[in-house]
């Protein structure tokens, strides 16, 4: 698929931003050393000429104790030793998190819990040996000290512009550290934590410069070696002219949003930096503050934000680096100039390339005021293509429970909060279902309505009335996805498969294929008993992405009462299920999880099967699950995060099967918060479309699947507005003979 901005993990996209900036920054700085001079006077003379940004600025100083980084031996077969740049910024960019982790991946450099006595044998008997008792040898102490004390200000040994410096420009950033980590690896000297693999790097300072309201302006990593070679302890005057350079850098070319600028004031996190900046940062026109800042932001709301560059969809340079225009056609498509529009104009295969999407994103585009009419209060600012998603749940005090799996906000080494990916907490307080839902103000959720609904939902506005909340709510973001499976039972299959009868079923058997971030959100499905209090729902999750531990998992979501009542202390437990179905009135929610590719799953028919943003062109899976899905004949609905994503994944259906996809439909439930995407202008929302798989017609039946889409309209022959003279007539001839 061309486009990932609806699948990729949005920590990603901000990584690369981060990574992106950061080697631009190091490629421009050059040799700077510990001098100020050369180019430096002139670019001087270039910020003094900027526009004032009212806004605080403020350099941080962030020293790091406890996180290390360790890259993987699966970076050898890529395109560059260690992270290189190619895997966050080149044509095949990860989806998720994790799959950065054979390159590398964040370690605790605290003492470890795991094997932490046994290091301390070793370390004794090593002591033992070499008859110093204890003492520590002078090594294996510089790999433990690898964090400076509270009262001092990291240093860096070698100053910019040294070989470390060339070798970071020529290996891109983070793949500048590849060598110390060579290095590393031949030493016989172990790290705490790290027993027979190579020792982590230590990213021992981070120079940050944000302005006042959180944007991230530009940003320095300092890192050592493994063994320690760096010592920060003993001054900072070869960190003044690097955090000179950052500020420099950050004002000509803001990595945030905005022209270059700098600020009326300024700002530092360090007492010993503030003073060996007080001469410098005056050369810029810029007011320092008279004494550095001692708290982690001047304001009490300050919060990072969301808002990431753009990059053009060809060669992916960011907007900080060049000016992104979108395609005068479809304006769908960004592009940093013509070469790279001209470029994707002409893509091998035709059927990859601009010239033949473009008039399909232009009525994809047309779509975006539809997806956009919702009734919430906040709308016009959730389906911004500006919308600061961060900000927006800070404001709310939504940053704890599930609220933190909509944010950039990630766990670090030693966290207690089970990260993505991992089996989420079943437990209950006082029964409430909810409780993972609220936020720092008052419960989100009201009572549930005493009496069951009389009418079917078809929209967001509807349901909240019903169920008593304000349309100043944002639960609907939560709540998408089992309403929109509740949508499904009671709209799509209705209308689509009426033979099943299924809205007069008193059990449903649910498939949730390929889960991820659902599965995550498990608690929100408690919501389907209380709009279908009449029927026994199983919901099995299925996926190779869900966590391992939870594999052959198998619990119930019990109501202890007749009725449908969530409030504190009404009993509503998650226990293991025996297996049986009890008797009465009383209906239960049963929850399954199988860590496996849908097509290896063993057991009986489901009544349904529901994928949520699938994606078939992702994942090579999909050319194994949908046959399995085919051989079933179940109904199965999927739903994508645009349009693209759903012809996408009818191409997908009919190569894996023969078959096709039914025509999207907006889907009512959708989630309000809009995904911004990088390299591209299209609306793109979580759960935004629903379609059904139209299987390939039994040999002998007779009869033929549905038609797919209507061939997209001419398009020309050249891409527009790119140069003055036209191109001529054989391309349109060309075209002909493809459509023949």
């Amino acid at each position: 698929m061309e486009f990932v901005s609806g699948y990729r993990d949005e920590f990603l996209d901000f990584a690369a931003l981060l990574f992106g900036w950061f080697r631009k920054f190091v490629a421009e700085r050059g040799a700077v050393g510990t001098s100020l001079e050369g180019r430096w006077w002139q670019l001087e003379a270039q910020i003094r000429r900027l526009p004032q940004d009212p806004a605080l600025w403020v350099l941080h100083v962030l020293p790091n104790r406890s996180v290390g980084i360790s890259l993987g031996q699966g970076a050898e077969p890529g395109p560059g030793p260690g992270l290189g740049s190619a895997r966050l910024l080149g044509d095949d960019p990860p989806l998720h998190l994790r799959d950065l982790s054979p390159y590398v991946s964040f370690v605790s450099l605290e003492d470890g819990e795991e094997g932490e006595e046994e290091e301390e044998e070793d370390e004794e008997e090593e002591k033992r040996k070499e008859g110093g008792a204890g003492t520590e040898k002078v090594e294996p102490e510089e790999d433990q000290e690898l964090a400076p004390s509270s009262r001092e200000s990291p240093q860096e040994t070698n100053p910019p512009g040294e070989s470390e410096e060339a070798d970071r420009e020529a290996g891109g950033g983070k793949d500048g550290c590849r060598e110390d980590r060579v290095e590393n690896e031949t030493r016989p000297q172990k790290t705490k934590g790290q027993r027979s693999e190579a020792a982590p790097l230590h990213l021992s300072c981070l120079l940050l410069v944000t302005d006042e309201h959180g944007t991230i302006l530009g940003i320095d990593l300092l890192v050592d070696g493994a063994q320690g070679t760096a010592s920060w302890g003993s001054g900072t005057e070869n960190l003044a002219p690097r955090a000179y350079a950052l500020l420099c850098h950050s004002m000509a070319c803001p990595m945030g949003s905005g022209d270059p600028r700098k600020p009326q004031q300024l700002t530092v996190g360090d007492a010993r930096l503030h003073r060996e900046l007080e001469s410098l940062v005056p050369r810029l026109g810029v007011k320092l503050a008279k004494t550095p800042m001692r708290t982690w932001g001047p304001r009490p709301g300050f919060t990072f934000a969301s808002l990431r560059a753009r990059t053009c969809h060809v060669c992916h340079r960011h907007s900080f680096e060049v000016k992104l225009t979108p395609c005068p056609q479809c304006s769908a498509v960004l592009y940093c100039g013509a070469a790279c529009l001209r470029a994707d104009w002409r893509r091998c295969p035709d059927d990859v390339s601009h010239r033949f999407w473009c008039p399909r994103l232009a009525t994809f585009m047309d779509r975006a005021g539809e997806l956009a009419a919702l009734p919430f209060t906040y709308t016009a600012e959730v389906t911004s293509e500006t919308f600061n998603k961060e900000a927006f749940l800070a404001s709310r005090g939504l940053t704890r429970g599930y609220w933190t799996q909509l944010s950039m906000l990630i766990p670090g080494p030693g966290s207690s909060r089970h990260p993505r990916g991992h089996m989420p907490s079943l437990s209950l307080r006082g029964g409430d279902p909810y409780q993972l839902l609220q936020g720092d103000g008052p419960a989100l959720m009201p009572p549930v309505p005493p009496d069951p609904p009389r009418a079917l939902f078809g929209s967001w506005k509807d349901y909240y009335t019903w169920r008593g909340l304000s349309l100043d709510s944002p639960t609907a973001v939560l709540l998408t996805y089992p309403l929109t499976v509740y949508y499904v039972i009671t709209h799509l299959v209705p209308q689509s498969f009426p033979e099943l009868n299924i809205q007069n079923k008193q059990s449903l058997k649910i498939h949730v294929v390929e889960a991820g971030k659902e599965f995550d959100l498990v608690m929100v499905f408690w919501e389907l008993l209380v709009l279908l209090p009449h029927v026994a729902l199983e919901l099995q999750f299925v996926g190779d992405g869900l966590p391992p531990e939870s594999d052959q998992q198998h619990f119930t979501l019990q109501r202890d009462g007749p009725k449908v009542s969530v409030r504190p202390g009404s009993g509503i437990s998650a226990r293991p299920s025996s297996g049986t179905k009890e008797k009465g009135a009383r209906r239960d929610l049963q929850i399954k999880v199988s860590a496996r590719p849908y097509h290896l799953l063993q057991g009986p028919k489901p009544d349904l099967v529901i994928g949520f943003n699938s994606g078939f062109g992702l994942k090579d899976t999909w050319l194994s699950s949908l046959p399995r899905l085919q051989s079933l004949r179940v109904p199965a609905f999927f739903t994508e995060s645009s349009e693209y994503g759903c012809v996408m994944d009818d191409q997908t259906m009919a190569v894996a099967t023969g078959g096709g996809t039914s025509p999207p439909q907006p889907n009512p439930f959708r989630s309000p918060f809009r995904l911004r995407a990088a390299d591209n202008c299209m609306p793109w929302y979580c759960n935004a479309f629903i379609f059904h798989l139209v299987y390939k017609p039994a040999q002998g039946s007779g009869t033929r699947p549905a038609p797919g889409p209507p061939p997209p309209s001419p398009t020309p022959s050249a891409p527009p507005a790119l140069t003055r003279r036209r191109r001529g007539e054989k391309k349109p001839g060309r075209g002909a003979r493809r459509r023949r």
